[in-house]
């Protein structure tokens, strides 16, 4: 049975990862931040674990927990948005921002990415469009755009690392989502985006490795 890993899977994405992996026989590891949500995860048949991805001490606790598994598929996809004004962010929304979508991503990555060599794996990370530079035309949302650019780094910096032990790692963008940070407007529900997520990391190999990519597999400018 092939196991993944999900941290950040109290909704949106993750919870729909969850389900669907669980729907297609895996074996599910997965992590929320509130014991509510935990529980709700074991009702879909998943391991939770309780862990608050901006507290240093509960992930290197998740790092004991799951020391020596083999993960087959790993997905990172705790993050906020932070406020939705430009410029001059206080310094409580920036390190909100930065701390949970740069700096958990920093101390997990070192942590699940030899989990992931055990299996010759892969590692995504669910990063955003509004990250890419090559392609920005907008400056809205720019303390959000800071993080999933500086994310990207991350995820690049993981790659060269982990690369040369067989994980793939790659950045995804996951579309337009209909989730709370979406919202109901967006273009993508939610199952249709996680099933293309899947489906695309499935079929990438070790010639991908520190790609940036739109959920269908196209690739996105760094």
């Amino acid at each position: 049975m092939s196991t993944v890993l999900i941290l950040g899977a109290s909704r949106g994405i993750g919870h729909e990862l969850v389900r669907q992996y669980r729907a297609d026989g895996w074996r599910v590891i997965a992590s929320a931040r509130k014991a509510e949500d935990c529980e709700a995860l074991r009702r879909l048949g998943a391991e939770a674990h309780q862990l608050d991805v901006t507290n240093a001490e509960a992930i290197g606790g998740l790092g004991w927990k799951l020391d020596d598994e083999k993960i087959d598929h790993a997905w990172l996809v705790a993050g906020v948005y932070g406020p939705t004004h430009n410029g001059f962010p206080t310094q409580q929304d920036f390190d909100s921002v930065m701390h949970t979508n740069v700096l958990a991503a920093m101390r997990l990555l070192p942590i699940v990415a030899p989990l992931v060599a055990n299996a010759r794996g892969k590692l995504a990370v669910i990063s955003s469009r509004m990250g890419s530079i090559g392609e920005r035309s907008s400056p809205d949302g720019s303390l959000y755009r800071a993080s999933k650019a500086a994310l990207n780094s991350v995820l690049a910096d993981a790659a060269l690392s982990y690369g040369p032990q067989g994980v793939t790692c790659v950045s995804f963008h996951p579309g337009w989502v209909q989730t709370d940070m979406g919202g109901s407007g967006a273009a993508l529900t939610v199952e249709d985006s996680v099933k293309a997520l899947r489906a695309t990391l499935a079929g990438v190999d070790a010639s991908r490795n520190g790609a940036f990519l739109n959920y269908d597999g196209k690739p996105i400018a760094w």
